[in-house]
């Protein structure tokens, strides 16, 4: 029922439920996804939520309804009172114990008041009131499957992709977010967990690179760093380790920073004959072929 519901909410929002691996060599990519004690943890939010609703409704239909009970009492109060005699009050009498005395004001009671308010509402307010009991109800027991299957869908559409070059990382359902980060720029790699994390067995992977549009980050004077987080993951420290064993890999293999191409290198030797010389032809366009890839790739 559930892969139902999804393959609907996914065509209909126009969501692709895999994403596509950044660039990188096929062989070399890793996914990771969340784990599992953080959809539990979710789900657990989720239930406390509906259950304070619950709660809140129980109590909004006990004081609705004691209140239609006094409109109608009102009501019936009012009509009673027409069909029988009004009742007259002999006037006090001048120098009549008490007369001249200020009775005393009784203390208001809340209760009053309400029944007070009760009886000028007019009988029309009892059925707008129990239309939007019906439907207050209705829409929350409406609610109660589309509201899951958003909580399961966020936690199942969290992607990390690791390859030997990049890393993506995608959340989100009704705004959807993918973030690829290149081990060109790639500045560091930290693992945090606050205490439910760490009670849960879960941390967070964050890894900052350097480029435009970021938040600065306090003790990085003039640098902008780009963030990306793998949330509440089981194995971060693999993922950690994993990433800085990749970046290792890729600046040994000559292919970091395109800005970090303005070393010296010794002077070529001329050729002495025909062979030397078409060796040295061939190495330039090599040079020059690895310089126009590591610019493309940057």
């Amino acid at each position: 029922m559930f892969s139902w519901i999804r393959e609907k909410v996914l065509l209909v929002m126009r969501v692709p439920h895999d994403p596509e691996p950044p660039f990188g060599a096929p062989g070399s990519v890793r996914i990771f996804r969340g784990g599992q004690n953080y959809y539990y943890l979710r789900l657990a939010r989720w239930i406390l939520g509906q259950f304070g609703a619950i709660v809140g409704i129980a109590i909004s239909l006990t004081f609705l309804g004691w209140f239609k009970g006094e409109v109608d009492a009102a009501r019936l109060a009012r009509e009673s009172a027409r069909e029988s005699a009004a009742a007259t009050v002999a006037p006090a009498v001048p120098g009549a114990p008490g007369a001249g005395k200020k009775a005393s004001r009784p203390r208001r009671d809340p209760r009053e008041d309400f029944k007070r308010l009760a009886s000028r509402t007019p009988g029309w307010v009892v059925p707008v009131i129990e239309f939007f009991e019906v439907w207050g109800v209705l829409a929350f027991l409406v609610q109660l499957p589309i509201t899951y299957v958003a909580v399961r869908l966020n936690f199942e559409l969290q992607w990390y992709i690791v390859t030997d070059r990049s890393l993506r990382i995608r959340t989100g359902l009704m705004r959807l977010q993918e973030a690829t980060m290149s081990f060109a720029n790639l500045q560091q790699v930290e693992v945090k967990q606050g205490p439910l994390q760490r009670l849960l067995g879960l941390a967070d992977v964050h890894v900052q690179s350097a480029g435009g549009g970021g938040e600065m980050r306090p003790g990085h004077q003039g640098d902008s760093l780009h963030t990306g987080i793998f949330h509440s993951v089981n194995n971060a420290t693999e993922i950690r380790d994993l990433i800085l064993e990749r970046l290792r890999q890729f600046r040994q293999a000559g292919l970091g920073d395109p800005d970090d191409h303005g070393h010296p290198t010794a002077p070529a030797t001329p050729p002495t004959d025909m062979a030397s010389g078409d060796a040295l032809a061939a190495a330039r366009e090599l040079l020059a072929e690895a310089r126009a890839l590591r610019t493309a790739l940057g």
